[in-house]
């Protein structure tokens, strides 16, 4: 079964950007906040912006309405809720968009917003949605955008800020179409920029931090390699390689397909108009093997898409200095992304079960909460000698969408699905709770020289082990196919090793040259597909 992993490396001239040496404010997992109505404000604030439209420059209004806590404490994470984003587009964008025989609009937005604790600042992503909308006959149109956005932690006492910044609004004219996505039938990303004479440069809101509330911790310190988490290349006691011994005939093995090359036989993975990119977003293909332990074989990850809210590298100022290294760390978000919905495409597996009936099965990993990167990197003063250790958390569950045993269809309905998400063994199990994969990289870079191993920024193997859990909702006209799926797949120990191929930023893309390794294509997808390893 296949574990996806949710990293990417961010491209070179990216990583000034990911370098901003700011302090203890980050941004947290998409929890929800659980804070009463009555200890929440309502912040509505309007702002002028100069956008880039394709009739020209223009000013446009734009509305941005949020509830934020009364209050918080340091090291406790909060959500703003009830965001929207309201743009009033004015008469000639509506007038482009009708000129291409379009009747109706969706719009997708992404708000840049800093948020701030005394010098230290981040930057989070808020993406709203909307429609569609029928177009006017003639005049402005104005679009209402609504979505989650990322949690916030302060991590000490004093003021939180909230300010707007860069905007980015994608246009997909027509009704949706789910196929496609929309991605290639709307037009270019609109980019805004905060107008100069904007009411307090963007102010949001302010949310005062109290001091850390007994018993909260700070930044979570790395794990060592030996510890619940499998290090880096993986050692687990189901190596993927003995998945070959048996029947790894069985096993689909990697296409060949070197970095890059014309043979792109993998889903499309871009950003579009409903999603639009920011100049911190990135994309990348992942692909690899997993164990099922109980089949005595593996099962081919084929390429899937990865789509990363960029973050920034910031210092721990919440633990002690470290008087030998500088050390950085760095908290991110991403999500699968196969045509809009977040999964991986179906794969089919083949699999002797009990030793002797071939069984066949096609599965989808199906993201089911918020998919986290977790960066530390520690440089030493003497040398500049750099490692990265990095851990992937996603909560993935598997659905089995066709069986066949022994070349016989089994009609397995359409919900049959393990019961919760693929399980690890967390090694920092009170700040991260719940169902939910974990992989592990390691990087190590010595001055003038590549990379080895993985960093988010330039991709490499993640390993990790996993229980899969119980099948439920399996069979159909009164056949129950649970327990011949729970006796055949589910149970512990299933290494899986998955490769990141180098990341992709869309709004900076590197392409390829005679000097240059390419980063993007020309129409800003992952330049390298990358390939499995076992």
């Amino acid at each position: 079964m296949r574990v996806q992993r949710a990293v990417t490396p961010r491209p070179r001239r990216a990583r000034a950007t990911l370098t901003s040496t700011a302090a203890f404010v980050v941004l947290a997992a998409l929890i929800p906040a659980t804070a009463s109505a009555s200890d929440t404000r309502k912040a509505d604030v309007e702002l002028p912006y100069v956008c880039a439209l394709p009739s020209g420059r223009a000013p446009v209004t734009v509305r941005i309405s949020a509830e934020f806590p009364q209050r918080t404490r340091a090291g406790e994470a909060f959500t703003p809720t009830g965001v929207t984003t309201t743009v009033e587009l004015p008469a000639e964008a509506v007038a482009d968009l009708a000129g291409r025989d379009a009747s109706e609009v969706r719009a997708g937005t992404a708000l840049a917003v800093t948020v701030a604790q005394d010098s230290a600042t981040a930057t989070a992503t808020w993406r709203g949605s909307y429609g569609p909308v029928a177009l006017p006959a003639s005049g402005p149109l104005t679009l209402t955008t609504t979505g989650d956005v990322p949690s916030v932690t302060g991590r000490s006492d004093g003021d939180l800020t909230f300010t707007a910044g860069g905007l980015a609004i994608g246009l997909s004219p027509g009704p949706e179409d789910d196929a496609g996505g929309g991605a290639e039938t709307g037009s270019p990303a609109v980019e805004c920029a905060l107008a100069e004479d904007a009411p307090d440069k963007g102010l949001l809101a302010t949310v005062p931090a109290v001091a850390d509330a007994p018993g909260t911790s700070g930044s979570p310190s790395a794990p060592a390699p030996g510890g619940t988490s499998p290090a880096p290349g993986g050692t687990s006691s189901a190596p993927a390689g003995d998945s070959r011994d048996r029947q790894g005939e069985r096993s689909p093995e990697a296409p060949e397909n070197s970095p890059g090359t014309a043979a792109r036989d993998v889903p499309p993975c871009r950003y579009d108009e409903e999603n639009p990119p920011t100049p911190l977003s990135l994309n990348a293909y992942v692909t690899g093997y997993a164990n099922v332990r109980k089949q005595k074989a593996a099962s081919y990850l084929p390429p899937s898409c990865v789509l990363i809210d960029g973050g920034e590298f910031q210092v721990p100022v919440d633990e002690p200095l470290d008087p030998e290294h500088l050390v950085m760390v760095l908290e991110t978000y991403g999500e699968l992304s196969y045509h809009g919905r977040r999964e991986t495409p179906p794969y089919a597996s083949t699999f002797l079960s009990f030793d002797f009936t071939p069984v066949k099965a096609t599965m989808v990993l199906k993201q089911t909460g918020p998919m986290r990167i977790d960066a530390r990197m520690r440089m030493r003063f003497s040398d500049l000698f750099m490692t990265t250790e990095t851990y992937v958390r996603v909560p993935l569950v598997a659905q089995v969408t066709a069986l066949e045993v022994n070349g016989t269809p089994l009609d397995v309905g359409s919900g049959c699905r393990t019961e919760t998400s693929l399980t690890s063994a967390d090694p920092d199990p009170a700040k991260h709770p719940g169902d939910h994969v974990v992989l592990y990289g390691k990087a190590e870079q010595v001055l003038g020289e590549d990379v080895t191993g993985y960093t988010i920024l330039t991709g490499g193997p993640l390993s990790g082990e996993v229980t899969i859990p119980a099948f439920t909702g399996c069979g159909t006209g009164g056949e129950d196919l649970d327990r011949l799926l729970t006796a055949s797949v589910s149970g512990p120990g299933n290494y899986i090793k998955q490769v990141q191929g180098q990341t992709c930023t869309p709004l900076v893309p590197v392409f390829e040259t005679p000097e240059t390794r390419g980063q993007c294509t020309q129409d800003l997808q992952p330049y390298q597909i990358p390939v499995a390893e076992r």
